[in-house]
């Protein structure tokens, strides 16, 4: 049976969208992704922080927007995970992509006439949608404009490595490469430890995204579990060995760019 996702499509925020009851329980992700590329001045978090207003909560597995709908504003994750996607002529899903606290659903949405994937989620979010003029006014700065334009371009470069990932990799190692990435990104944003974090995500969006049977996911994490690679439980993922693990994998995290503001500084006058 193919995907069938629970709300129907939306071009702004839908009935399923509800007003947060309380504020964020961390610190603004986007101000933590963002200083990973360059130290951000208090005026620079100031228009940040305007940005995050009217955050909105989403239940799991609730399409944010599908294939076909004419984007006006751009989506924010402020909490949970969600997911890029596109649906199979036989209804069956793919997942292409992993949105993490921090991440906009797709920067430069606004420009295209309609939408060519969907976003949706995989846990309960907060999420805000920013207009266009702000992303916009963003752009004045020019430590934020060079900040949103890596974003941007890290994203093309984990789309290129998740084509190698699938395409090129074993089960395990493609599994294996996933649980490094996420680590390393959710650090970024303050979200995990040193070897540990959240994974809310079911063994069948793991074939989702891995293109592999739910049968064959789990015969993964059970070897990786017997490796003593990983631990799994109640949705919290630990990582008992990361060199082990990335050696696997194959994983070399130069595509994430996570030296970039340290390389600034070094070529800045």
């Amino acid at each position: 049976m193919g995907y069938r996702p629970l709300t129907r499509a939306c071009e702004t925020l839908p009935r399923h969208f509800q007003p947060a009851s309380e504020p964020l329980s961390v610190p603004n992700p986007l101000v933590r992704k963002l200083e990973a590329y360059a130290p951000l001045s208090e005026a620079d978090k100031a228009l940040l922080a305007d940005v995050v207003r009217d955050v909105r909560e989403v239940g799991a597995h609730r399409d944010i927007c599908r294939e076909g709908d004419k984007p006006t504003d751009v989506c924010l994750i402020l909490e949970g995970f969600a997911c890029r996607y596109k649906i199979l002529a036989d209804g069956r899903r793919h997942i292409v992509a992993y949105l993490v606290p921090g991440d906009f659903c797709d920067l430069h949405a606004f420009v295209l006439r309609t939408m060519d994937h969907s976003i949706a989620t995989l846990s309960r979010c907060k999420v805000v949608s920013v207009p266009r003029a702000r992303i916009l006014s963003l752009t004045e700065s020019p430590t934020l404009a060079r900040a949103l334009w890596w974003t941007a371009l890290v994203d093309e470069a984990t789309l290129r490595e998740w084509l190698v990932n699938i395409g090129a990799r074993s089960a395990e190692e493609r599994v294996a490469h996933l649980l490094c990435e996420l680590l390393l990104r959710l650090q970024t944003v303050g979200l995990a430890d040193e070897e540990a974090y959240e994974l809310p995500i079911t063994q069948a969006e793991l074939g989702e995204t891995m293109g592999l049977t739910n049968v064959h996911i789990n015969r993964v994490i059970q070897n990786l579990r017997a490796r003593n690679l990983i631990t799994l439980k109640q949705k919290r993922l630990v990582i008992l060995d990361f060199d082990k693990l990335r050696k696997l994998a194959g994983f070399n995290s130069n595509y994430l760019h996570l030296h970039a503001r340290l390389d600034l500084q070094e070529h800045t006058p």
